[in-house]
């Protein structure tokens, strides 16, 4: 079987990353509380950022954010492996830009992750992301970001949403726990 993953929010805990980054940076001591009440993928308000100081934080930030101790997500790397071991294909489809690919793709295997060059797909827009997701005939995709979730509503992918305080609307099958979500698969004699 085909599984595609999207990374940051689903494999890795990204945005939470960034948020410690933020406190340190600002030399603030915002709640873990009030980022996991944040309704929007943006961690900058919390900050009292602006829109545009926000990006700009985040644009700053962002080699520290993608390629410091930013951790995966408990269990994920062993269910890929396992994956990978069973024989499925594992495609990895982010929508980091193009100077990052190939750091990206080092950083994954570096830390574990079973990656095959040609089972990795970076740089593009959302958009193209769902192209992608479309002409790989994926059986199984892995997100968290609504927009990319909604675009696939009607296409025969089975698709998962990886529970994050932003996505709380859609109405797909969602998970918190990547060791929780191998059960699930186990018991549909999926894996």
């Amino acid at each position: 079987m085909k599984f595609g993953f999207d990374i940051d929010d689903t494999l890795i805990n990204l945005r939470e990353h960034g948020f410690h980054i933020y406190n340190q940076k600002l030399n603030q001591t915002v709640a873990i509380e009030q980022f996991h009440k944040l309704k929007t993928l943006e961690i900058h308000s919390i900050f009292g950022l602006s829109d545009e100081e926000g990006y700009e934080m985040w644009k700053d930030s962002l080699e520290e954010i993608y390629f410091t101790d930013c951790p995966p997500f408990s269990g994920v790397i062993d269910l890929l492996q396992q994956l990978t071991e069973q024989g499925h294909e594992i495609y990895y489809i982010t929508a980091r830009k193009p100077a990052y690919c190939e750091q990206t793709k080092q950083w994954l295997i570096d830390n574990g992750f079973p990656v095959k060059n040609d089972h990795f797909y970076c740089g593009m827009k959302d958009e193209e992301k769902v192209q992608i997701i479309k002409e790989l005939q994926l059986d199984f995709y892995f997100d968290d970001k609504p927009e990319v979730l909604n675009t696939l509503l009607e296409e025969t992918v089975k698709c998962f949403v990886k529970d994050q305080s932003y996505n709380q609307h859609i109405k797909l099958p969602r998970f918190k726990d990547w060791s929780k979500l191998e059960l699930q698969l186990l018991e549909k004699n999926v894996i």
